[in-house]
């Protein structure tokens, strides 16, 4: 890990490019011309080298590779690619301003849209969205808009020419936004353009909410999450960390004598959930959301240069199939373990996780083994990990979900010897807010039931997010954001319409 300086200088030299280049003159080439323009792909670290630093994997498109792609867009008539993403950023209108030079109109575009596109250029699962509507990939790869997109927010970045958009004037009332990951830090940025006064309240010490404990910093660098925040405090908002909603203040207290008009309610699923299987009591026995939290925001990697230990043995099993267990199991081997491996009891085509992760997680040699279901955890006479028990698994029918059902193989049972195991098999929300809010619905689930607005059951209450969906991805969580939003102002411009109409009528019969 005595790299990370070094790798880091070499990722700022190559991704983008630090000179702004003369406008490119735009050359029409014909839609059978562009077709033959293969897929460009950005470098990466080399796998054997990354496993050794915490640095970020990819270093992006350069200018030459940015423009290049962009050249593959056929500029559709109908642009399907909007359509499948969540909040319909202007695809074609951003590559075409990229691939005249205008980086700052592209980002421009894309931000009026969303609001945070370091970070979803990075995470967001465009191969399931607008990657996987792309004309071009019904014959061809898909153009890369994600790596595009990445490209744009670094070149501004790197070169200072973020301008804060435009603020309308202050509309005299006040919106507190609950947790500042993605959904609070969108619904925050759009409405303090609407003229809003936003404050958001943060539990934790640093702003970021998931973006900054639950994903790795070799995915997404805790800096682009810091310049990303520093993007919507440009607009005014204030960020108040260290403040837990349920316990340093309610709700009630914010809506109350606080004097906020609105409240939007974005907390994130940040509970693990267990196996409740034998053993998982013992020692060496991690959440994933404990391991990444540790590692992430208070940098156990970097130990005793920040003081919080983390204990990895010389095996690690990590049990789940989706994005977090990806990232635990990828996140423990820069640990530096003989051995990292995932256990999962489906098989490789019903993983949820990204393929993407799934591919760096093979090339970084992390151990796959598929249907595989775990059934206990043994420890010794010190009660320690020492072995994991699993059964093997075939697939029978499909699920409610279209996922074909793991159905366990009589006598197949086998011992997996082990010192640390991962739990990633999901999480639910923190129940805080839910049980000090007297009106507000929830689920058996506990999530917060919301109307397709983000409106809750109680007036003034608004939620997105995960602990409304229960298990969202990152745009998912922006899409909410955007829709509460506009939610929120059709609500706080009603109240002042009425508080106008009190007003003048107040005022005739004084006159009278």
């Amino acid at each position: 890990m005595s790299g990370n300086g070094q790798q880091k200088k070499e990722a700022d030299k190559k991704s983008p490019d630090a000179k702004a280049p003369k406008r490119q003159k735009v050359i029409a080439l014909k839609p059978k011309e562009r077709m033959k323009i293969p897929r460009h792909l950005p470098n990466e670290q080399d796998p054997m080298e990354r496993i050794t630093n915490f640095c970020e994997v990819s270093n992006g498109f350069n200018i030459d590779k940015a423009i290049a792609e962009a050249n593959r867009c056929l500029e559709c008539n109908d642009p399907v690619c909007m359509k499948a993403c969540p909040v319909n950023v202007d695809i074609p209108a951003f590559i075409q301003l990229l691939y005249q030079g205008d980086y700052a109109g592209a980002i421009r575009k894309i931000r009026e849209s969303n609001y945070l596109p370091a970070i979803c250029g990075r995470v967001c699962p465009q191969e399931n969205l607008c990657e996987n509507s792309c004309i071009v990939g019904k014959k061809l790869e898909p153009l890369a808009i994600g790596k595009m997109e990445r490209f744009l927010a670094d070149y501004e970045a790197n070169n200072g020419t973020f301008t804060p958009p435009p603020v309308a004037a202050p509309k005299g009332q006040k919106v507190a936004v609950v947790g500042s990951g993605p959904g609070g830090l969108t619904v925050a940025a759009e409405l303090a353009q609407m003229g809003y006064g936003v404050t958001i309240f943060e539990a934790l010490h640093e702003a970021g909410g998931v973006l900054k404990y639950g994903i790795p910093e070799f995915r997404l660098p805790k800096k682009i999450v810091d310049e990303e925040v520093e993007r919507v405090k440009a607009l005014g908002v204030k960020i108040e960390t260290n403040v837990i909603i349920g316990r340093t203040l309610t709700i009630d207290e914010l809506l109350g004598e606080m004097g906020y008009g609105a409240v939007y309610i974005g907390t994130g699923a940040g509970s693990p959930r267990f196996l409740n299987i034998p053993g998982e009591n013992l020692s060496g026995v991690y959440s994933a959301s404990e391991l990444l939290t540790r590692i992430n925001l208070m940098k156990a990697y970097k130990f005793p240069e920040f003081d919080t230990p983390m204990k990895i043995g010389r095996k690690v099993v990590v049990l789940g199939g989706g994005d977090v267990a990806m990232d635990a199991v990828r996140t423990s081997k820069r640990l530096g373990p003989e051995k990292a491996l995932l256990l999962y009891r489906r098989s490789r085509e019903e993983m949820p996780a990204r393929l993407e992760e799934v591919h760096h997680a093979e090339e970084e040699g992390i151990e796959f083994h598929f249907l595989t279901n775990p059934l206990a955890i043994h420890g010794d006479e010190n009660g320690w990990v020492k072995a994991i028990e699993c059964q093997k698994m075939r697939l029978g029918e499909p699920d409610e979900k279209g996922r074909r059902r793991p159905i366990p193989i009589e006598g197949s049972n086998f011992t997996i010897e082990t010192d640390t195991v991962v739990v990633a098999i999901g999480q639910s929300p923190n129940p805080i807010v839910q049980q000090t809010t007297p009106g507000l619905e929830t689920t058996k689930w506990g999530t917060i039931v919301v109307d397709e607005s983000g409106a809750t059951s109680r007036p003034g209450i608004y939620a997105g997010g995960d602990i409304s969906r229960g298990g969202a991805t990152v745009i998912q969580a922006v899409a909410d954001g955007k829709s509460a939003s506009r939610s929120i102002d059709a609500y706080l411009t009603k109240i002042r319409s009425e508080k106008a109409g009190s007003e003048k009528s107040a005022s005739k019969q004084s006159a009278t």
